[in-house]
């Protein structure tokens, strides 16, 4: 892919003890910091690092249709999103 591309992705933000982290699905790519803007702004920058990368090598087309996105004149679309849910698991260990 050349030229310019837009491409969305859905943002997911938690916190681990101090650090805010923030990661961007279905890119699978992450970052953090210490609020939650500054883990989004870090995250934003991650992606934009992440994607230059895989242009770069050859690999983007490849990642963007194994992610699932669908991509058409310069603009890449990600999957929808069925659900997003919190679930548990009673797990007995020995």
């Amino acid at each position: 892919m050349t030229g310019i591309l837009n491409i969305e992705f859905t943002v997911h933000v938690w916190r681990e003890g101090n650090q805010f982290i923030a990661h961007a699905m279905p890119l699978d790519v992450m970052s953090s910091g210490n609020t939650p803007d500054e883990a989004k702004k870090a995250l934003d920058e991650a992606v934009h690092l992440f994607i230059q990368t895989a242009s770069d090598t050859g690999t983007l087309d490849e990642i963007l249709d194994e992610c699932g996105y669908e991509c058409n004149q310069g603009t890449c679309i990600a999957p929808s999103w069925i659900a997003i849910e919190r679930h548990t698991s009673l797990i007995g260990l020995s």
